[in-house]
């Protein structure tokens, strides 16, 4: 059989090598240094056989695929760390995740931060013994019986799923074995650096009508020194966490009276308006007309649109004059009516549509988290309709509109595309057009992206910006998918140049992805201290006495008058208490007030994180701000 590597060199072997063995016939180095093989787009340990004609990319640590495989073992390692430990201890699942993994245990001891640490000693201990994973096959009846015999209820249940005639995979690790599909490394000689995180309930399966467990997260490297900067940058990021943030700048809190439906508090209304303010200014002026949808509409609807089929699990319903009705989860379909509300010509298209949009989403309370994951939150939708031989330029135009969104934020970001996946509804050759109008926008724009095939919308493919914010991390925010599929279910026409009904294309797009995940995001990105511009106090006078509140106070009004927010802080403390709780609360500008500015006819100013400016005139100092918020400094 043919071998081919990614330089195009192409080398026989024979049929059931191991990868293993096929890197070190080309150098000891590379197997030295190779976690796995990508194998016709599938990852493969180095313990596993190729029967066939193959595309071969040898991975390590730094590409994803090998860190997939790195983690995955880990979470055996530490599977078997605690059989070890807690002999009674029954399997889920442990699978590697971003950044790490997790596995999931039913047993009657409940975990603590304790067992944590011994659970992490043992996994090191479990690493110097040497093992090599033992990876093996069994028929599904064989399969079942062991598991059967072994009392593990959950695994019993996943090989109860799988088709009759289904082989399973096992991996042995000393005295754990599990079924598994893999892949994992050779041995544990790489595994130098590892760290238990923390507990976690979850449902088996993610159902919460089914068991809870206990989930243990951990992370491993290849290096001592990689685990240590990641630890920092957690640490960084619970600095960050835009929960704690949120509740201490008075932007926003969760109460339990409604779970997943943040409160935004008047600071955080203000962020909030000043983002959206800044995406209505910025839409008008690109040709959007702005609409608002109902956030209920009919069941046939959503039948309709597919949405039923395909989502109706995550959908809130209610009964109105005996009608079936359901919360909305998306916008299209509004939008969609409000096209058919009109005739159309071919003059008409592109028609640009944005709506705020206010959708409901059905979570598991155990997946809510802060403004990140929420049940009710605001879209920043916008539905295009247009003519096919428009595709390629209307997607070049969101594309630079979504850049200079995030360059006015400081965010870097790149780019994915993801293609037709199985659920998905319409002909290959209406999604081969689709993904071809997408990719042909990228390239216009000379845009690298990573390909993610099979992940795209039910209706159509689509492109997704990934944020990477000020600790590194990434954040999928805006998305561009292409739809063949709506127009064609509710039957949506314009008139074309020789007067005859022509179907539309339909582009379904979003910049920020969510406002409150968005808001979410530039709490954690600017750790609390906003540009001056969506700052909720953007100045605060600070008056060295009592004296002087009255000159304080015109100076507030002042800047208000000039539209920039501000406020007195008249308490009756020391210049120095009044300094550092500005700075708490990350507020841009301090302006000190005593006898000495007021005689001068100056302002002395401070600003956050840089500290004293020096004194300047205050119109000079308006005139400053001012052109700072205009420009949208950052």
């Amino acid at each position: 059989m043919k071998i081919q590597f990614p330089d195009g060199a192409v080398r026989e072997y024979e049929a059931g090598i191991l990868v293993g063995d096929i890197a070190g016939d080309i150098s000891q180095g590379l197997k030295r240094n190779s976690l796995g093989a990508v194998v016709n787009e599938q990852t493969m340990g180095m313990q596993e056989a190729i029967n066939e004609d193959a595309a071969v990319r040898f991975v390590n640590f730094d590409d994803e695929e090998g860190r997939d495989i790195f983690h995955h073992t880990s979470a055996h390692i530490m599977a078997l760390a605690v059989q070890r430990l807690f002999p009674d201890v029954k399997f889920a699942i442990g699978p590697a995740i971003k950044d790490g993994f997790y596995y999931d245990f039913d047993t009657e001891h409940r975990f603590t931060p304790e067992d944590l640490e011994a659970i992490e000693e043992e996994m090191k201990k479990i690493v110097s013994e040497n093992h090599v994973l033992e990876r093996y096959e069994m028929p599904r009846n064989e399969a079942l019986e062991y598991f059967q015999k072994e009392g593990e209820v959950f695994k019993v249940d996943l090989i109860e799923n799988l088709p009759e005639d289904a082989v399973i995979s096992f991996y042995k690790l000393g005295d754990f074995v599990d079924l598994c599909k893999g892949p994992h490394l050779y041995d544990l000689k790489k595994v130098k650096a590892i760290k238990l995180l923390s507990i976690a309930g979850a449902y088996w399966r993610g159902d919460e009508k089914n068991k809870m467990l206990q989930r243990i997260y951990g992370t491993s490297f290849e290096k001592k020194k990689d685990l240590e900067e990641y630890l920092n940058r957690l640490e960084e990021a619970k600095k960050r966490d835009h929960r704690k943030l949120g509740k201490e700048l008075g932007l926003f809190t969760m109460h339990e009276e409604g779970p997943g439906f943040p409160f935004f508090h008047p600071k955080g209304m203000v962020v909030r308006n000043e983002l959206e303010n800044f995406w209505k200014e910025v839409h008008t002026q690109e040709g959007y007309g702005e609409i608002k949808t109902p956030i209920i509409l009919s069941e046939a609807l959503w039948h309709q649109s597919g949405h039923w089929d395909h989502y109706q699990d995550n959908m809130y319903f209610t009964k109105i004059d005996e009608g079936e009705y359901a919360i909305k989860p998306m916008n299209c379909p509004g939008s969609i009516l409000v096209y058919k509300s009109d005739l159309h010509s071919y003059r008409d298209l592109p028609l640009k549509m944005g709506e705020l949009g206010l959708v409901h989403r059905h979570e598991l309370s155990g997946a809510l988290h802060g403004l990140f994951r929420v049940r009710a939150f605001t879209q920043d939708d916008a539905h295009l309709f247009m003519l096919p031989s428009q595709i390629k330029d209307e997607i070049v135009k969101i594309i630079e509109l979504a850049d200079y969104f995030y360059k006015v934020f400081g965010f870097e970001y790149h780019v994915e595309l993801s293609t037709k996946p199985e659920n998905a509804m319409g002909s290959d050759a209406d999604w081969e057009v689709a993904t071809n109008g997408l990719i042909e926008a990228l390239k216009a724009k000379d845009i690298n992206y990573i390909l993610n095939e099979g992940d795209g919308a039910f209706y159509g493919p689509k492109i997704d910006f990934h944020l990477k914010d000020a600790i590194g991390r990434t954040w999928q925010c805006g998305t561009i998918q292409l739809d063949f599929q709506m127009p064609e279910r509710f039957d949506l026409s314009y008139i074309d140049e020789t007067g005859e009904k022509a179907r539309p294309v339909m582009v379904h797009r979003t910049i920020l992805g969510s406002i409150e995940r968005f808001l979410g995001i530039l709490i954690e990105h600017f750790e609390g201290k906003f540009p001056a511009w969506i700052a909720p106090v953007q100045v605060r006078v600070l008056p060295i006495s009592d004296r002087f509140n009255e000159a304080g106070q015109d100076l507030v009004n002042q800047l208000k008058a000039e539209g920039i927010r501000a406020e007195l802080d008249n308490r009756a403390e020391k210049i120095g208490f009044k300094i550092r709780s500005a700075q708490v609360e990350k507020i841009p500008y301090s302006l000190i007030l005593g006898e000495k500015e007021i005689e001068n006819g100056t302002v002395s100013v401070r600003k956050r994180d840089l500290g004293d400016l020096g004194s300047m005139e205050g119109s000079a100092f308006i005139e400053q701000l001012t052109e700072e918020i205009k420009e949208k400094k950052y």
